[in-house]
């Protein structure tokens, strides 16, 4: 399985912060939003990871993650030259994409939870037996701002519905979604919205209409920000913190997981903590090599 982040975008909801910077350099906390999607892609084991980026900020995400051999991975980079809608990112990575499955994320969400790992393994799993897609249900007070899962009294998937003005329901569909290499000509056939986007949720409706769409609750135990906005970004800054300070380990540390991997080695852990020596991130590196923490 390959792993896809949707990076792009205008940020628009985050104005005026993000009218000179792209949203996904933003600080959730003490890292930049983009690690925690890139972390999760990680703790999977998946090496494979193509960003999908706006023109403009290609440079600077080189900058930061280069290829990915000083983290023991494949980075690619594609651009998107407008923000044309989720699905077009599966477009987009076709090539790269070739005959494996696809685990595709937005990089404005931050997801933490108990047995979070094992749930995704879980829905890979499925997807490597059984094809189809594999997506994940989040109540929410304002599903109005997403796309929206209804069920039947069973819990069978009804319909799904893109930022209805009347939900159905109170189940968003979160930033998160696995699927079989079918999704590349799903993508490639969606037709625009009356938003002029191609949406994921066309690309879940044909999974849903051809009976190979799960969808599978992720209820009280978890936390979902989608840190798109200013108080959700707000949040999900102060939930890591929350948690970190509490039990003094970090959350989404790209360099504890690709050390625990077994991807890089000790000594190459501790170079890429010395240019952050003076920061607290960097000391935690340390920590890490010296076998003190351990990752979430």
């Amino acid at each position: 399985m390959k792993a896809i982040i949707l990076a792009g975008g205008s940020g628009t909801r985050l104005y005026p912060v993000t009218i000179a910077t792209n949203k996904h350099f933003l600080p959730i906390y003490n890292k930049p939003m983009i690690y925690y999607p890139l972390s999760l892609v990680m703790l999977m084991g998946i090496k494979d990871i193509l960003f999908i980026v706006n023109p403009e900020d290609l440079k600077d995400f080189k900058k930061l993650f280069k290829d990915g051999s000083h983290l023991g991975m494949n980075i690619q980079y594609k651009i998107q030259e407008k923000p044309n809608g989720l699905a077009e990112g599966l477009i987009l990575a076709e090539d790269f994409i070739g005959n494996d499955n696809i685990l595709y994320m937005l990089g404005d969400n931050v997801f933490f939870g108990h047995d979070l790992i094992k749930i995704m393994q879980s829905a890979r799993e499925d997807i490597e037996k059984n094809g189809g897609a594999y997506v994940f249900g989040y109540s929410v007070k304002d599903p109005e701002r997403f796309g929206v899962v209804e069920f039947d009294e069973n819990g069978n998937v009804v319909s799904l519905e893109e930022k209805p003005e009347k939900p159905k329901s109170n189940y968003a569909v979160v930033g998160m979604y696995f699927y079989d290499n079918e999704a590349v000509r799903i993508a490639k056939n969606v037709k625009p919205s009356d938003r002029g986007e191609l949406e994921i949720t066309s690309v879940n409706e044909e999974y849903l209409r051809k009976g190979k769409l799960k969808v599978k609750l992720l209820g009280r135990g978890f936390a979902w920000f989608d840190a798109g906005t200013h108080d959700s970004f707000l949040e999900a800054g102060e939930f890591v913190a929350t948690i970190e300070n509490k039990t003094g380990l970090m959350i989404g540390c790209i360099e504890e997981i690709a050390y625990k991997n077994g991807w890089i080695t000790k000594e190459q852990l501790l170079e890429l903590a010395k240019p952050l020596r003076k920061t607290e991130y960097g000391k935690y590196l340390i920590e890490v090599a010296k076998g003190e923490s351990n990752a979430i």
